[in-house]
């Protein structure tokens, strides 16, 4: 017992003084843990009201990681988050695919008053979100789908209680036994009548099949960039995350990182580890992310 939690504080420190921000600010971000855990312990199993960022708040608890990550470090994923809230417009349209709690919903719509469709599968984590969403009283401007996006319309089978890995059950996979049936949508049919300028797909390898119900929104004019996480999760269902890479390639996406603090967008040769940014129109981008507002986070002015 005493040796997990020795590993999960060494894992939360390595997050958190690799994090750019949290190597900035190492003594606020040890602070804000220390507090989180804090309040976390006294209250467990209870919500807690955080303040995010320019008058956002979330709720948070303990053990749901989609969220508390932003405590310790503001952003908890800094690069991806810090292009979307120097990308959006107010008048431009996000997808939020696999929301989770709802961290890129609240600073899309939230922060940059763009409109968001956030899709999360997950019944319980979708409740979060669109508690989130009615604390910052946002339901004007974003509209949660209960479901999962997938290659065409009907029914899968979805773990529970995974937290930020809850996942499409593979045929193969048949340990786990704590799962939901959901129901599955495709992108195109709601890009029909809201046609996206940023899409942020984060579905723990099940892209592949996103990708294929996205096949006319990923000619439309409007989108300009995907955040997409390519971690070797697809491997699970059979896929090679390389065939994304040459598919988004196809429709006139390279695969970009962002530097925030400078507000360069970087070319790669190929997709990374984690999330990559593909971007289309590069200078209209570049544009937007030189001439956007500054945000204030961890005490300075980004």
């Amino acid at each position: 017992m005493i040796a997990l939690l020795v590993e999960k504080i060494k894992r939360t420190f390595g997050f958190i003084y690799n994090h750019p921000l949290g190597k900035r600010h190492p003594v606020k971000a040890l602070i804000r843990f220390v507090w989180w855990q804090i309040q976390g312990s006294l209250r467990p199993s209870k919500f807690i009201v955080k303040p995010y960022l320019s008058g956002v708040k979330f709720h948070a608890r303990k053990g749901l990681t989609g969220i508390t990550g932003n405590i310790y470090t503001g952003l908890h994923e800094f690069n991806d988050m810090a292009f979307l809230l120097h990308f959006l417009r107010p008048a431009d349209v996000f997808f939020d695919i696999g929301a989770n709690v709802g961290s890129y919903t609240l600073l899309a719509s939230g922060v940059c008053q763009a409109k968001t469709i956030a899709i999360e599968a997950s019944a319980n984590t979708a409740a979060i979100t669109h508690k989130n969403i009615s604390l910052n009283n946002l339901q004007d401007k974003a509209t949660l789908i209960n479901a999962a996006a997938g290659a065409e319309a009907g029914v899968l089978t979805f773990s529970k209680n995974e937290d930020t890995t809850n996942h499409i059950i593979s045929p193969d996979e048949t340990q786990n036994t704590d799962v939901e049936t959901v129901k599955v949508i495709t992108i195109d049919s709601i890009s029909v009548n809201d046609n996206p300028a940023l899409i942020k797909i984060d579905v723990e390898g099940f892209e592949t099949e996103v990708l294929k119900g996205m096949h006319d929104t990923l000619k439309l004019e409007s989108l300009k960039a995907i955040i997409i996480e390519l971690n070797g999760s697809g491997i699970r269902y059979g896929f090679n995350e390389e065939d994304i890479h040459q598919l988004l390639l196809a429709n006139g996406f390279k695969p970009y990182q962002y530097d925030p603090f400078n507000r360069n967008l970087n070319l790669m040769p190929s997709f990374g580890s984690y999330n990559t940014i593909y971007c289309r129109d590069a200078d209209f981008i570049n544009h937007r992310l030189k001439t956007a507002k500054g945000f204030n986070i961890m005490g300075e002015t980004i």
